[in-house]
């Protein structure tokens, strides 16, 4: 059981009995990893079924069959489900994409020269 928790990289359990968390800063980050994997594994499927749903030329029955194959797909398989969040604190809001880290931590690391290719502004 200890091993499985530990390959997942979700919570650990200590002697003690208290939790140990790594990987993932809050659930609602784990949450969004867990809706990237669906998007990676159905969102291919789900934009060409729903390219087919929304050709006018393809004959009614054809679509109505599309319409239930997109129904039976997970909906966190829909790219708009996904949030950028800050891979360190989970921030939602204000996130640098090309680092996907928020503006806080992103200036705090660009101070400390912690980020390749960043220096401070000076004219």
């Amino acid at each position: 059981m200890f091993q499985d928790s530990a390959e997942r990289g979700n919570v650990y359990l200590c002697q003690q009995g208290q939790q140990i968390r790594n990987k993932y800063a809050d659930w609602r980050m784990l949450k969004d990893v867990k809706r990237r994997r669906t998007v990676k594994e159905f969102g291919a499927e789900r934009m060409r079924i729903n390219s087919l749903r929304k050709n006018d030329i393809l004959p009614q029955e054809l679509r109505e069959i599309a319409d239930h194959e997109v129904a039976a797909l997970p909906r966190d398989s829909n790219y708009i489900r996904i949030r950028h969040r800050c891979a360190l604190t989970s921030r939602p809001r204000g996130v640098v994409f090309k680092w996907r880290l928020s503006r806080i931590v992103w200036r705090h690391l660009a101070d400390y020269n912690k980020l390749a290719g960043v220096q401070r502004a000076m004219w």
